[in-house]
């Protein structure tokens, strides 16, 4: 069967094409006879008058929910249906993905026309270096690019069509670009927070309500638990900010509920009042009360002349359980801007300890 049949012939590769292409080779550890289904993989849909990825990611995406499938049912003869369905859904998500590609570094091999993919893959990558060498089941506190899990899913459609779509000798040259591969033990470990609200809910005879809405620049999830407002979460996406209130609902829900299925601290708030000015003190004063690490600020937005520039800042605070983010409104100074997140994150806290 023919699989590459191009309608005209192809401008001569570049120098620094098949520098990439001999580097990807030697991280999946695969020669590729038609090396022209690599420099595809590699080339991002932004890129001129050049064929690009989407057609291998369409591919990739089906072959690695396939393959991950097969190994699943074969490692793991006795477990159901929702559970080999869990495990398929962490092994090929956007967030696992993009981890492997950070991993493998493979973002810089490839060829785009799009600068603001740099700084989306920078901020992803600086977070993703902190975390720790066990897999991370679900999200952390950055979104994930897509295109970064796009360039995984297109380099395994490219060896998938260079071996005459071989599905089995796919996964034996690609199983160890996947590693470390997420198991039934590392999802009970890390419940998918949502799922996990709704199910402790469930199981305590409780109705569970996640109303979002947007704020400016953030979104904003709030949790409600028989119509009472229980914690909220903010983030620039809202799958995120979802995620962020549910771990902090759980949170509070555990000492309320004294539930045994959900061993997570409880966040405690302030007592008393504060001026806003005060707020990035005062939160400063609780994380050491809490023994946590200081609060991380950033400045997500800085625009405008310079007599008449905007901030928007990020404060994250780092529990036992995880970071907590919240984002503040936009202000004329970057003290204000910090000072406005770092309220947020406070009254956030009192209204956990009101419920």
């Amino acid at each position: 069967m023919k699989i590459f049949t191009p309608t005209h012939t192809p401008p001569p590769s570049s120098p620094e094409m098949k520098q990439a292409v001999a580097a990807v080779e030697m991280i999946v550890g695969y020669v590729f006879k038609n090396k022209r289904l690599l420099e595809e993989a590699l080339t991002h849909p932004s890129h001129p008058d050049a064929v690009s990825y989407q057609r291998l990611e369409f591919v990739g995406d089906a072959v690695l929910s396939l393959a991950i499938s097969n190994y699943f049912f074969l490692a793991y003869p006795r477990i159901d249906q929702g559970d080999l369905t869990s495990l398929r859904s962490a092994n090929v998500s956007t967030e696992k993905l993009a981890r492997v590609a950070v991993r493998h570094g493979l973002f810089r091999f490839l060829l785009h026309s799009t600068p603001v993919l740099n700084d989306q893959v920078r901020e992803f990558t600086e977070v993703v270096s902190g975390e720790v060498e066990t897999p991370l089941v679900y999200r952390g506190s950055v979104k994930a690019p897509k295109v970064l899990a796009d360039i995984v899913e297109s380099v395994a459609a490219a060896i998938y069509v260079d071996l005459n779509f071989d599905l089995e000798k796919l996964w034996m040259i690609f199983r160890h670009v996947l590693e470390p591969i997420v198991t039934l033990k590392d999802l009970h470990q890390q419940p998918q927070p949502v799922t996990k609200l709704f199910d402790v809910c469930q199981k305590n005879g409780k109705h569970v309500d996640i109303k979002y809405w947007r704020d400016e620049m953030k979104g904003i999830a709030s949790v409600y638990v028989d119509g009472k407002f229980v914690a909220s979460g903010s983030s620039e996406h809202k799958e995120v900010a979802r995620v962020n209130a549910a771990e902090i609902a759980l949170c509070k829900l555990s000492k309320l509920m004294r539930m045994d299925d959900v061993s997570i601290e409880v966040i405690a708030g302030t007592d008393g009042s504060f001026h806003i000015e005060e707020a990035k003190n005062k939160l400063y004063q609780l994380c050491g009360k809490k023994k946590w690490p200081k609060p991380v600020y950033n400045i997500k937005q800085d625009e405008g002349s310079s007599h008449e520039k905007k901030f928007v800042s990020t404060v994250q605070v780092a529990t036992i359980e995880g970071v907590v983010c919240m984002t503040g409104d936009e202000m004329s100074r970057k003290k204000d801007a910090e000072n406005s997140a770092a309220s947020l994150m406070i009254r956030s806290l009192q209204e956990l300890d009101d419920y």
